[in-house]
């Protein structure tokens, strides 16, 4: 198995757990409007991969959302009266830039919802050193994305951090959304299916000639880590519950299942024996309501866990779960060239 970092470095999740578990285990942080730039400076360079992106469900968010009957229903028993214009709403389902001192919805679900507020890194991401297109080294171009990253920019090699941005969504973290509001407790997200398909933008290196599909090792990695993120995602879901009522009881079935599956891959993979650990520290928490500090525990130890198995293998040698990975049959949406 090729390992990606080395042995010293990975030891530092294990050492700072209690630092990483605030980080890690929180939703996807509300985006700061000041920060976005918004996808139109994105769509200067990225002009294939916008393309892609306007015949998504995630552009058309910002003019179907605001008419959709269900929404509208969701909205009224919240007291919410308008849906650009109540952050309940606005975390997930759109960007909000500031504009003239006042935020503003620019957008729906736009690349900065995945990749980051992009003011403090986009320029740099986009600077090539300096100098032009492919006339970088080596060590300018590492320096440049460490620079990037350092500045808040969410890479899609992040594999961890960016599954969690996806899930902090599609699996909702509020209750009372859920229970009073009537909105569905997350969607039947899996990270394969829903990457592979209208989402997919893999067209930057090729200038938009084609859209390829990610590798199957990157499928693979995909496929492991989806799950460890919805089990994490899950158990504080549960960790947060009050009532036995429809978010509890989906969140804690969601945490099941995840568990059920990462116990499976573990037999699977016995050369990751990152997934043992993930199950047991999942497995000693029970799905209950009042017992926020043990789940809470067991969220940070798996979302240390993920990340370490996240940032040390490829998947080369993960062949014998390709038999479990969604085809293209299964990819959520048309796919854009």
């Amino acid at each position: 198995m090729k390992r990606l970092i080395p042995a010293r470095w990975r030891w530092l999740a294990v050492i700072a757990v209690p630092l990483f578990f605030s980080a890690f285990m929180a939703p996807a942080m509300a985006i700061d409007p000041d920060l976005v730039v918004g996808p139109n400076e994105c769509a200067e360079c990225h002009k294939a991969e916008a393309a892609v992106w306007q015949k998504t469900h995630h552009f058309a968010t910002y003019r179907s959302l605001p008419q959709s009957k269900e929404a509208k229903e969701i909205a009224e028993k919240m007291g919410v009266k308008r849906l650009k214009a109540d952050s309940l709403c606005l975390n997930c389902h759109f960007t909000t830039q500031t504009v003239n001192s006042k935020p503003d919805v620019i957008a729906g679900i736009s690349c900065e919802s995945c990749h980051s507020a992009g003011k403090n890194w986009y320029k740099v991401h986009s600077g090539f050193s300096g100098k032009k297109e492919g006339q970088e080294t080596p060590e300018e171009v590492a320096a440049r994305w460490a620079k990037a990253e350092a500045a808040g920019m969410i890479r899609p090699k992040m594999t961890y951090t960016l599954a969690k941005n996806c899930f902090s969504c599609h699996l909702v973290p509020n209750e009372k959304l859920v229970n009073v509001g009537g909105h569905a407790a997350g969607s039947p997200f899996e990270l394969v299916s829903w990457s592979q398909g209208e989402v997919r933008h893999n067209n930057w290196y090729n200038k938009g000639a084609s859209n390829r599909e990610d590798s199957i090792e990157r499928k693979r990695m995909l496929f492991v880590v989806g799950r460890i993120v919805e089990l994490e995602t899950a158990l504080i879901g549960v960790s947060k519950a009050t009532e036995k009522a429809d978010y509890a009881l989906k969140m804690a079935k969601r945490a099941d299942n995840a568990r059920k599956v990462i116990a499976s891959l573990a037999k699977l993979l016995p050369d990751a024996p990152e997934l043992v650990e993930i199950y047991k520290a999942a497995n000693e928490a029970k799905l209950k309501l009042n017992n926020e500090a043990e789940l809470t525990e067991a969220a940070g130890k798996v979302s240390v866990l993920g990340l370490k198995f996240s940032d040390t293998y490829d998947g080369t040698t993960f062949g014998a779960i390709d038999k479990y990975i969604p085809g293209p049959d299964k990819y959520k949406g048309p796919v854009s060239n």
